[in-house]
């Protein structure tokens, strides 16, 4: 439970670390930025030169034709060679260019400084260069990081929208007589030693990744960037699988059968995880619908008593998973009783019960405290306690249903575990009866992934034994804010239940997908309480409603070869990207220190010559 919290930590963080990069301006503010600097470049180069009303008229067409050349670029590149790069659509290119003159500008605003304090207007030529090799060294680091398109394209959106920028001040140098030779030289020169310092920092931050996971941190860093800002998944599940290894994965398909309807609650082995559309995030949701899709009814993917450690590696194994499960779900229920409901606490832990002929179906809550990934030791213990007792199967759920701060992860263990114990003996001692079953789903069109609610939405299972009926709700979200499991208990209890539990997939499709301090919501954190209760009430009258005489199957079918990728292996994911940073706060003054230092002795010897 302590690592769990810890692995989300590092998940969190990289996402916030990416987040930064694209919280950018709207494009119509781009637009105005990028005029308002353009602007104040112009008049700032041409009164280096004298301030006189003449130069006024410099200044003001020197700006306009430099924002006009820079919104010129900035559609050629989206049109002609960025167009099938999915990250630079028109707005980010046009981002790009208005960081391109915010590093510009400063060199200029020095040289002005320098040529009106020493009379000498070639320091403002000088400056200006020097400028225009940070642009140069700028863009080179961002593009190569960011761009997944072919080099010659690279090169291309890199290195010719500087050289373009400097045409307009062309004209003005060559007026006030300064030899446009040698700053060609010294531009081509700039332009070597940008690509030598831009690819040393480059290499030592791959080197990073080489050390940490065995791969380069930049394509790793564009992989992720591609999945945050276009979803796609494949890139980066390429690196899971190079992580990953090869596991037998067991799921626990129960199977209810009524005269209308078949209700399934199904129970991977895996965790859904580990952000947005990567490997079985998805899983609950998936799951959910291609059982709904060949059998009808409904279905539910609650989370087992596992964490991090079992991520599947990508959608392509995620699909082994879906395959063999439905193929293993085709199977008749038999089993006509069930016990009562049986729920014990004892005041840190909880555990819900309910036999169903020789199988038990048992969840764990530390509600109000939180409840987060589970060990799978509590689960062989909860199988061995259930074969003592006679038991032919144990399918074991967590219901991750409250947050709230961090529990001593022995101290629950040790709770969870007496529960547990004291659970399954009441319920074996309990008499079976013939059983109803009614189920319902309910997809809030008003919720989305940002406030915390996955595609699979609301699914309430009802079961009637002797007259108790119960109310198994499951969310497909990550998790609840404490106290919301409660007021939903209490509203089910209201309407003519006499117990139940609240769920929730831990689906992590709305992980990465916010800037919070989690990276994502739960349920109930920014969702109205009253109206998703109101959803959950109309999913329980529903389920009400359809209540049937039903029969019971189970069944636990091994999916074999599965590709998972471990706990530690994702922390030193996640945690590269904090890595990386450290290394580049570290090396980028020394090293872009030396690059102007020597860009500085190389112009000074031929500043004389300007």
């Amino acid at each position: 439970m302590a690592n769990n919290a810890s692995f989300n930590q590092y998940l969190d963080k990289a996402a916030r670390h990416y987040s930064l990069l694209f919280k950018l301006p709207t494009y119509k503010r781009t637009i105005l930025f990028s005029f308002v600097f353009c602007m104040a470049c112009g008049f700032l180069l041409a009164f280096s030169f004298a301030l006189s009303p003449l130069e006024l008229v410099y200044g003001l067409l020197l700006g306009f034709a430099s924002f006009s050349l820079t919104l010129l670029v900035n559609y050629s590149l989206a049109l002609f060679v960025l167009r099938a790069d999915p990250i630079y659509d028109l707005r980010r290119t046009a981002a790009l260019s208005l960081f391109c003159w915010v590093f510009w500008l400063p060199f200029i605003i020095m040289g002005f400084v320098a040529a009106f304090f020493t009379g000498f207007p070639v320091w403002a030529v000088g400056l200006c260069l020097l400028g225009f090799a940070a642009v140069l060294i700028f863009r080179i680091i961002a593009l190569y990081s960011t761009f997944s398109l072919d080099y010659p394209r690279f090169l291309l959106a890199s290195v010719l929208p500087p050289f373009l920028w400097l045409v307009p001040f062309v004209p003005l140098w060559r007026l006030n007589k300064v030899n446009v030779v040698t700053i060609l030289s010294f531009s081509v020169i700039a332009l070597a030693v940008a690509f030598a310092s831009s690819f040393s920092f480059i290499s030592a931050l791959n080197r990073v990744g080489k050390r940490s996971v065995g791969e380069q941190s930049i394509p790793i860093f564009r992989a992720f960037l591609l999945n945050w800002v276009a979803d796609l998944n494949a890139p980066f599940e390429v690196f899971l699988e190079k992580l990953s290894e090869e596991q037998d994965i067991e799921v626990s398909i129960v199977r209810f059968d009524g005269s209308n309807s078949k209700t399934f609650i199904v129970v991977p082995s895996v965790h859904p995880g580990p952000f947005k559309n990567v490997g079985s995030s998805l899983l609950p949701f998936m799951l959910k619908r291609a059982l709904e899709q060949k059998f009808g009814g409904t279905a539910c993917v609650p989370l087992g008593l596992l964490g991090h450690e079992l991520d599947v590696t990508s959608q392509s194994q995620l699909q082994k998973i879906i395959v063999g499960t439905l193929e293993s779900a085709d199977f008749e229920a038999k089993e006509a009783k069930a016990t009562p409901f049986i729920k014990v606490s004892d005041g840190l832990a909880t555990a819900c019960c309910q036999i169903f002929g020789k199988t038990a179906l048992i969840s764990f809550s530390l509600a109000p405290k939180t409840t987060e990934d589970f060990p799978q030791e509590l689960g062989e213990t909860v199988r061995r306690e259930a074969e003592k007792l006679g038991l032919k199967a144990c399918i074991a759920i967590n219901a991750h249903n409250s947050i709230d701060g961090v529990v001593d992860a022995q101290t629950a263990l040790d709770a969870l575990k007496r529960v547990a114990i004291a659970c399954l003996k009441e319920a074996v001692s309990s008499r079976s009866a013939p059983f109803k079953i009614g189920a319902a789903n309910i997809v809030p069109k008003d919720f989305s992934l940002k406030d915390g609610m996955g595609p699979g939405g609301i699914t309430v299972v009802a079961i009637e034994v002797s007259s108790q009926k119960t109310a198994y709700v499951v969310v497909d979200g990550n998790n609840m804010v404490s106290g919301l499991r409660e007021k939903i208990l209490n509203k089910l209890k209201s309407m003519g239940f006499d117990d139940g539990e609240v769920f929730t997939t831990d689906t992590h499709a709305v992980n990465a997908v916010t800037f919070n301090e989690r990276g994502y919501h739960p349920v109930g954190e920014v969702i109205s309480h009253e109206k998703l209760i109101g959803y959950i009430v109309e999913a329980a009258k529903n389920a009400l409603a359809g209540l049937e005489p039903a029969k019971f199957g189970y069944r636990s079918t091994l999916i074999p070869q599965v590709r998972v990728i471990g706990r530690k292996p994702l922390e030193k994911l996640c945690r590269l990207t904090d890595d990386a940073l450290k290394i580049g706060k570290r090396i980028v003054i020394p090293l872009f220190g030396a690059t102007f230092l020597i860009l500085m002795l190389i112009l000074m010897l031929i500043l004389p010559y300007f």
